[in-house]
C-alpha cells in the first residue's frame, strides 16, 4: 500500500507516459448466479485477463474500468458493487514502444447478463464466459486466480449501482 500512496502524490499517477508505473483501472465481471466472469485473451501480453486498461488522465477510476470493460467485452447493461474489489501492482514487460514499467491497478466488481452479446474488440484475440471452476485452464496469474477465491469466500454484496446503457 505505501507504493500506491506515493504514486497517487504525483501529478502525473494517471498518466500511461509516467514511469516507472502508473494506474489503471479494470473490471472483473461475473454473472448474476457469480459462477463465470468474462476474461479478454489480451493481444499484447498473450494471456487471459480480465478487461481493463489505462487511465489517461482521468482520476475517477472506476469511470475507466468501466469504459474498459464496454470497449474490450461489448457488453454494455453492468452492474457495479460498491467499493474496490482488489488492488494489485504488477510488471508490464518491455515492448519497442515502452521499457519495463508497473501497472497499479484498482479493480472493481460487476455483474452483466450472460445473455449479452460479448465482442472482441482489436485489442484481443478472444473475449470470453468462463466457468470459475475452469479458469485455472485459462490462466495461471496470481491476481486472477486471487479475484476468483476473493468472490468464491463471498465476501462482497449483491448490493449494485446500474450503468446500462441502451443498445
Amino acid at each position: 500500500m505505501p507504493r500506491f500512496l506515493k504514486l497517487l502524490a504525483h501529478p502525473d499517477a494517471y498518466q500511461r507516459t509516467h514511469l516507472p508505473g502508473h494506474i489503471t483501472g479494470s473490471a472483473w465481471i461475473v454473472d448474476e448466479a457469480r459462477q463465470h466472469t468474462v476474461l479478454v485473451h489480451h493481444a499484447k501480453l498473450n494471456i487471459w485477463v480480465q478487461p481493463g486498461g489505462h487511465a489517461d488522465g482521468e482520476d475517477d477510476v472506476l469511470a475507466v474500468a468501466l469504459r474498459e470493460a464496454r470497449e474490450e467485452t461489448g457488453l454494455t447493461r453492468l452492474s457495479v458493487v460498491p467499493g474496490f474489489f482488489d488492488i494489485d501492482i504488477h510488471t508490464i514487460p518491455a515492448r519497442p514502444e515502452i521499457g519495463q514499467h508497473k501497472h497499479y491497478d484498482i479493480r472493481f466488481l460487476f455483474e452483466a447478463d450472460r445473455a449479452e452479446p460479448i465482442v472482441v474488440s482489436a485489442e484481443s484475440h478472444d473475449v470470453q464466459w468462463i466457468a470459475l471452476q475452469d479458469l485455472d485452464q485459462f490462466s495461471r496469474d496470481t491476481s486472477v486466480l486471487r479475484m476468483r477465491d476473493k468472490l468464491a469466500a463471498g465476501r462482497f454484496s449483491s448490493r449494485r449501482g446500474d450503468f446500462s446503457t441502451s443498445g
